[in-house]
C-alpha cells in the first residue's frame, strides 16, 4: 500500500470513528432529553389527574384501571407505589405514569410519537453531518497525503537518478516547502554535492595521473627499444608495454567517467562486425549467427567492447569460448568457473582482477566495456550461465542514442 492510501486510509478511519462516536452521544443525549421531558409531563399529569380525583371530579384526563396500562407498570401501583413507565400500545408509543387510589389504579398518558419524530429527523441530520464530515475529512486527507507522496516520488525519482549517475541532480530545487520532507530533500541535496565533489576529485586524479605517467612512458619505450637483444630486454619491454597499457586505459577510464565520450554511428552488418573483432584479437573463439542484422553503431567502441569480452574470458575462463549473435543481442560465454559474486551484485571495479597474485575481482577491461556500452546506449549485463562458465549479454538499442 503507497504512502498516500495509507494516510487516507487512516484520516478515513479515524474520521469515521469519531464521527459515529459523536453521533452517538449525541443521539442517546437526545433520547434522554425527550424521555425525561415525557416523564416529567407524565407525572405532573398524574399529580394533577390525583388532585382532580379527590375533588370527585370527573374528566378524560385520567382513567381508572385501564386496560392499555402496562403490566409493569400496572404491577408497581398495585405495590402501593407511584411510576412512570414508556412503552407502546394501540394508540402508539406513550409515557404512562400511574399510583394506586381508593377505588384502583389512577393512570395518565403522555403521546410520545412527536418526539420519537423528533428523535428520528434529528439521527437523519446527525447522519448527513456525519457523512459529510467524513467525506471532507478524507478529501483533505488525500489532498494532503498526495501532495507529500508527490513530493516525496519526486524525491525518490531525483535520488535514483543520483544513483544512476547523475550526480549534479539537486532535489531542493524540486521539493518545495518547509518541512520534513524539505528536511530530507536538504540532507540527500548535501550528499549529492559531497558525492559529486569526491567524484569529480577522483576522475581528475586519475586523469592527471594518466596524464604525468605518460612523458617518463614514452622515455621508458625509448630506452627499451635502445637496450640488447636478449632475455632481460624482453622482460623489460614486456614490463614497459604493460604499463603503457595500463596508463592508456587510465585515460579511457577516465574520459568515459567524465561522460566525455560521443559516440561515431554508422550502419554497421553486426555479423562482419563480428567476425572482424574476433578477427583482430586473434583468439580462438566459436562464432554462432543466430539471426544478422544491420545496426547503426560505433564500430570502434563495439570492437572495443566485444576485445575485451574475449580477452577476459580467455584470461579468467576456460576453453571454449563462444560467441553468438541474435538480431540485436551478442553474448560471450566461457566454460570457467565463472563471474565472482562481487561482480554479479555490484557489477565491474576498476583495478581488480580474478589473477590469483592480485586477489580477487576483476581489472579494468570490464570496466572499460560496460563504460563504451553506456556511451552506444547498448546494455552489458553479466551472470554465470546454468551449465558453467560466464556469460555476458551486450543488447544494442533499436534505436542509436542521441549525441
Amino acid at each position: 500500500m503507497t504512502l498516500r492510501r495509507q494516510i487516507a486510509t487512516a484520516v478515513a478511519a479515524i474520521a469515521v470513528l469519531v464521527a459515529v462516536a459523536v453521533g452517538l452521544l449525541v443521539h442517546q443525549a437526545m433520547i434522554r432529553q425527550h424521555v425525561d421531558q415525557a416523564r416529567a409531563a407524565a407525572l405532573a399529569a398524574l399529580n394533577s389527574a390525583v388532585d382532580t380525583y379527590k375533588r370527585g371530579e370527573v374528566t378524560d384526563r385520567f382513567t381508572l384501571d385501564d386496560p392499555a396500562l402496562p403490566t409493569g407498570l400496572r404491577t408497581l401501583a398495585a405495590d402501593g407505589r407511584e411510576g412512570s413507565l414508556l412503552a407502546g400500545g394501540p394508540q402508539g408509543e406513550s409515557m404512562w405514569a400511574a399510583r394506586p387510589v381508593q377505588t384502583g389504579v389512577l393512570s395518565v398518558r403522555v403521546d410520545f410519537t412527536q418526539d420519537r419524530q423528533a428523535i428520528a429527523d434529528l439521527d437523519r441530520i446527525i447522519l448527513i453531518t456525519v457523512v459529510a464530515a467524513v467525506f471532507t475529512t478524507v478529501l483533505a486527507g488525500v489532498l494532503v497525503a498526495d501532495r507529500i507522496s508527490h513530493r516525496l516520488r519526486t524525491a525518490a525519482t531525483a535520488a535514483r537518478g543520483i544513483a544512476a549517475g547523475r550526480t549534479d541532480t539537486r532535489i531542493g530545487e524540486l521539493v518545495d516547502g518547509r518541512d520534513e520532507v524539505a528536511d530530507l530533500a536538504a540532507a540527500v541535496d548535501l550528499m549529492s554535492r559531497t558525492l559529486h565533489r569526491r567524484l569529480e576529485d577522483e576522475q581528475r586524479f586519475t586523469a592527471d595521473v594518466a596524464h604525468e605517467l605518460r612523458t617518463p612512458l614514452t622515455g621508458l619505450v625509448t630506452a627499451a627499444e635502445l637496450l640488447p637483444p636478449g632475455r632481460p630486454t624482453q622482460l623489460v619491454q614486456n614490463r614497459v608495454q604493460a604499463l603503457r597499457s595500463l596508463v592508456e586505459d587510465l585515460l579511457e577510464v577516465s574520459r568515459l567517467d567524465a561522460d566525455a565520450e560521443t559516440p561515431d554511428l554508422a550502419p554497421v552488418p553486426l555479423e562482419r562486425a563480428v567476425r572482424r573483432t574476433v578477427t583482430l584479437t586473434g583468439l580462438d573463439v566459436d562464432v554462432a549467427v543466430a539471426a544478422d542484422r544491420q545496426v547503426r553503431t560505433d564500430l570502434r567502441r563495439l570492437d572495443r567492447i566485444l576485445g575485451n569480452l574475449l580477452l577476459n574470458a580467455h584470461r579468467h575462463g576456460t576453453s571454449p569460448v563462444e560467441l553468438h549473435v541474435d538480431g540485436h543481442r551478442i553474448t560471450v560465454r566461457d566454460h570457467g568457473p565463472g563471474y565472482p559474486e562481487d561482480l554479479l551484485d555490484h557489477g565491474p571495479q576498476r583495478f581488480r582482477t580474478n589473477a590469483p597474485e592480485r586477489g580477487r575481482g576483476h581489472g579494468l577491461g570490464l570496466t572499460i566495456a560496460t563504460g563504451h556500452a553506456r556511451v552506444i546506449g547498448a546494455t552489458l549485463t553479466f551472470a554465470n550461465h546454468p551449465a558453467g562458465g560466464a556469460l555476458a549479454t551486450l543488447t544494442l538499442p533499436d534505436e542509436p542514442p542521441h549525441p
